[in-house]
């Protein structure tokens, strides 16, 4: 049982562990100081991950992974959208 919780809160601060991130782009509407190869890297070591959650049919792995790819999908999304860079 300590085990299960233990996975579960990884889980929990896994799926969110970007979110404050995607928070702080949004209201500033900069990304000067993001990495996008950091957004990039994370975002595939994500998918593999979700990849092999499904492999595993593990329930846990599928979820937290999910959540946390499509919060990384509006990371990049709105890197996009507010890097000057690109939009000039």
């Amino acid at each position: 049982m300590a085990w299960e919780i233990l996975g579960f809160a990884a889980a929990v601060l896994t799926m969110f562990g970007f979110l404050p991130q995607v928070i702080k782009i949004y209201r500033t509407k900069s990304v000067k100081d993001i990495s996008l190869l950091a957004i990039l890297q994370f975002t595939l070591g994500i998918f593999l991950w979700l990849v092999y959650g499904f492999h595993l049919k593990n329930p846990v792995i599928i979820l937290a992974n999910s959540v946390t790819l499509l919060i990384l999908i509006a990371a990049l999304v709105l890197f996009f959208k507010y890097n000057t860079k690109v939009n000039k």
